[in-house]
């Protein structure tokens, strides 16, 4: 594991968040200047990218965007690809050596926009009693949520079967958007290797409730804050096929597995 320069973010200076975004060969997908138009503005926070083995020009333009602006953006290169849950995680353990208040992941096709950012910080600073915010994709008047149908039907069965395994009413557990208010409970959901390449949003929802559990707490579901978002849409390109929703299955009852 390798970072794409030195000293990607300069130890002295105040992080308050980190966003940890992912990208295996997303050269052509990337928007570099919506990330350096709102990382202008956005002044105590860091976007760190984790390249998962890119083959195609994925590394160029992530280092080119961190020499552009060394104090908004770091890369990590890791050294083959090892599935998105890897690299987040790889990345938020990155991330944690910044001491930020906070640490989330973003898709890096920015289907969720960058302007959401502050939505979610702003939770975790208004309701100090939540540790985990979800972004939600909920289609209300006012909002533009743009999905395709099958993928949506879809996923609300999917989130049904989620809530059944968690015993928690999650509306949107795979939505590529969250932040966590670091913890030491929040760093132990890092430490070891998910499950599941694909569905592990549902595997940290569960290790974290368990840990509140064994904690003690009565109702960890009450920790957790899921934001309807302004806007989101798919975005082309997505490595997800229909054999991932079978795996993402077998993944699931792994993860029930799991929890007993």
């Amino acid at each position: 594991m390798s970072r794409a320069g030195e000293n990607p973010v300069a130890p002295d200076q105040m992080t308050k968040t980190v966003i940890v975004v992912p990208c295996f060969n997303e050269a052509n997908r990337l928007a570099p200047e919506a990330f350096r138009d709102f990382a202008r503005d956005w002044c105590l926070g860091v976007f760190l990218f984790v390249d998962d083995g890119s083959t195609d020009n994925t590394l160029p333009v992530l280092t080119a965007l961190q020499k552009s602006a060394p104090g908004s953006f770091a890369v990590l290169k890791l050294p083959h690809n090892v599935g998105k849950a890897e690299a987040v995680r790889q990345g938020f353990l990155e991330a944690f050596r910044l001491t930020p208040e906070c640490v989330g992941f973003w898709d890096a096709d920015l289907a969720t926009p960058l302007d959401a950012v502050p939505l979610f910080e702003a939770v975790l600073q208004d309701r100090p009693q939540t540790d985990i915010v979800l972004g939600a994709r909920v289609q209300l008047l006012g909002r533009n949520i743009r999905r395709r149908a099958f993928r949506h039907y879809l996923g609300r069965g999917f989130a049904t079967a989620v809530a059944t395994v968690l015993s928690v009413d999650v509306y949107d557990s795979q939505c590529g958007a969250k932040m966590f208010r670091v913890t030491d409970t929040v760093r132990d959901l890092f430490d070891r290797p998910f499950l599941s390449r694909w569905i592990f949003d549902v595997e940290i929802l569960a290790r974290f409730i368990n840990a509140k559990r064994r904690q003690g707490v009565p109702r960890p579901e009450a920790l957790l804050y899921e934001l309807p978002l302004p806007s989101w849409r798919d975005v082309g390109g997505s490595k997800l096929r229909a054999k991932d929703f079978v795996i993402a299955v077998f993944d699931l009852v792994r993860i029930y597995r799991s929890l007993q």
